[in-house]
């Protein structure tokens, strides 16, 4: 039969049609009007009005889910981790005040499996709704030898697009703005590797147990979604001055927000000034993980970081609270002497 050497080799044509009618109703609801509907070609058309723009800038981003995905195959739940890879790239952008506009999906696997392949569709497509983009292509691929049968991995890229007079990239940050910090959602996609050693090997936890911090079961708080800050904060800086924006990923506090300094200040945090989540006290408890190495590793309960003006800061708060939400005034930018740290922690 044509094709079952293939198959012998760990190559199934079948499955990879059979999963692409599956998610093609799936994706296209993810369309808008300036897509041209191509879904199946060997490249996705998009539409760009120029009569909005006196100046675009296409702003893009690549990302994946890490070993997070380890925890949705020890759940069986696979709905949610495309959420976290649409949010990780649209978060990313967000922070040159880039609008979302489309999104592409990577999903590699040892054997393709239709239904968890599927599930993962759906979690980018609910994804692509929250970043208000549309899901216009993608690849999957199988590959045998490469990957271990049940294993996959599963990657993003992003465009958007930006006015250049518009552009947000720190370099008018100065020395006396304020540091606005919005919730994260939980672990968000990052220090996955570092949460499993400590619950997973070093406490022998399983994803069924029950944790009283929590309120609700491992499992379900490892598999919080990443929150995605399109609408709240698009709604910012369409209205405020926004001198910077950080999104906290890996490397935490630490090594986020002196990726938007300018040279010459420093941004000082005052702890206690946001609630922390319980899953990083559990982390730092339970895990013996010293403070530096947990504000250098996982996001702390902060999703993102706007530099804004001392006069903005409380409105933009409110406004914020407003759309839901949960934002505080933690620091401000200070003057920064030769030799001293970038991010200072200080007691409120």
């Amino acid at each position: 039969m044509e094709g079952s050497r293939y198959e012998e080799a760990g190559v199934s044509l079948e499955r990879a049609s059979s999963f692409v009618r599956r998610i093609t109703p799936l994706v296209k609801k993810t369309f808008r009007a300036n897509v041209l509907d191509n879904f199946g070609s060997f490249a996705a058309l998009y539409s760009l009005d120029s009569t909005k723009f006196k100046e675009p800038v296409l702003v893009s981003s690549t990302d994946g889910v890490g070993t997070k995905l380890i925890v949705a195959k020890r759940m069986g739940i696979y709905n949610t981790v495309g959420i976290d890879l649409v949010a990780m790239c649209a978060n990313d952008i967000l922070t040159l005040g880039a609008t979302p506009l489309f999104f592409l999906d990577y999903l590699a696997a040892g054997r393709l499996n239709v239904e968890v392949a599927t599930q993962l569709i759906e979690g980018v497509v609910k994804g692509c709704e929250a970043a208000q983009c549309s899901l216009v292509g993608g690849e999957n691929a199988e590959l045998p030898g490469l990957y271990g049968e049940e294993d996959f991995d599963l990657a993003g890229f992003i465009v958007g697009v930006v006015e250049r007079e518009k552009i947000i990239d720190g370099s008018e940050i100065s020395v006396g703005q304020h540091i606005v910090g919005i919730s994260s959602s939980g672990l968000h996609s990052n220090g996955y590797s570092l949460a499993r050693k400590v619950f997973f090997e070093e406490l022998g936890w399983d994803v069924s147990i029950y944790v009283e911090e929590f309120g609700r079961t491992l499992g379900e708080e490892l598999l919080e979604p990443t929150k995605i800050y399109v609408k709240p904060l698009l709604g910012i800086t369409r209205s405020f001055r926004v001198y910077g924006i950080a999104h906290i990923t890996g490397g935490g506090l630490l090594e986020n927000i002196p990726r938007i300094l300018p040279k010459g200040v420093k941004a000082t945090i005052k702890r206690g000034t946001w609630p922390i989540p319980p899953v990083f006290e559990v982390l730092k408890e339970r895990g013996r993980i010293s403070e530096p190495e947990m504000y250098r590793t996982f996001n702390n309960g902060l999703g993102m970081i706007l530099i804004t003006s001392e006069e903005d800061s409380q409105e933009i708060i409110q406004r914020l609270r407003g759309s839901g939400e949960n934002a505080y005034l933690i620091g401000e930018i200070e003057p920064r002497e030769e030799g001293e740290a970038q991010v200072v922690l200080k007691d409120a």
